[in-house]
């Protein structure tokens, strides 16, 4: 059959378009998943907390600090991944396990401790940092130096937190506890002498200690009443990406970076951490 030249143009055109739309469909379906497809490496996004100083915090002017935000922005080059491709996304406590399971995140890098019950639904890179369970008290108290110190006084410490709970029922059942919405709520009652002392990981005291607002009011008591192994959280059975974020988070601590982040997020704050810990997920 004659074909015109009208009708084979069309023909081409509408083949082009096709091809052009599917392209483009595969390109977006590999920034919607976190940028886990293969080859796309425009964007990746990880998830962060926004408001723990020191840690994960998103500033007013849009821009994020803190020990994780460097620990992600660095394993995140390992990845082949700039500083420009990377999109931080929230990942409050409650929503951490929804974020990697729905793909919404390539991995969450935010005070996320690993422990058997989370490991049911995610898998772990690392640890990448030990944290104990503190105490943070005034600077010019001297009258808190161990747990058992909290009978009688007033520990503060936010809404359904297992430190808290942890200090009143094995640690200091005399301590008055005052649960508030907000560590921010907490600091305030400590500095006002409302309260005598904040508990939660000292890596997030530290952060709090250490904002320029608040250097020289508190100190940490430099107290281990737990062990918090913080780790990477990533989709279940990723294996080739728990090897590849577990050998990133070994070469920042063999060229020295990870200690120049904690040095520099945490440090204002006299904080002593532990050496960086042994990497156990995935071995």
């Amino acid at each position: 059959m004659k074909i015109s030249k009208a009708a084979a143009a069309a023909a081409v055109a509408v083949a082009l378009s096709l091809t052009a739309t599917a392209c483009g469909g595969s390109k977006q379906d590999a920034a919607s998943d976190g940028g886990a497809s293969g080859g796309a490496k425009d964007k990746i996004v990880v998830g962060i907390k926004y408001d723990q100083p020191g840690l994960g915090l998103k500033t007013p002017d849009g821009k994020y600090t803190g020990f994780d935000v460097d620990v992600a922005t660095y394993v995140a080059k390992e990845l082949g991944y700039q500083p420009n491709q990377i999109e931080f996304k929230q990942a409050v406590s409650a929503e951490r396990e929804n974020l990697i399971k729905n793909g919404d995140v390539k991995f969450i890098v935010a005070t996320y401790s690993i422990n058997d019950r989370r490991k049911e639904q995610v898998d772990f890179a690392g640890p990448y940092f030990l944290a104990h369970q503190d105490l943070l008290v005034r600077a010019d108290d001297s009258s808190i130096t161990k747990a058992e110190d909290l009978n009688k006084k007033k520990l503060c410490s936010v809404t359904g937190s297992t430190s808290a709970q942890n200090v009143k029922t094995k640690l200091a059942p005399e301590a008055d506890l005052l649960e508030l919405g907000g560590y921010s709520e907490c600091l305030t009652g400590l500095e006002n002498k409302k309260v005598d002392a904040l508990t939660t990981d000292n890596s997030i005291l530290a952060g709090y200690a250490a904002q320029e607002k608040n250097k020289g009011k508190f100190k940490l008591a430099g107290l281990s009443l737990s062990n918090e192994n913080y780790g990477i959280g990533l989709k279940k059975g990723d294996k080739e990406l728990q090897t590849k974020i577990n050998a990133a988070l070994k070469k920042m601590v063999e060229d020295g970076s990870w200690q120049k982040a904690v040095d520099a997020n945490l440090g204002p704050a006299n904080f002593k951490s532990e050496p960086a810990p042994q990497i156990t997920e995935g071995s």
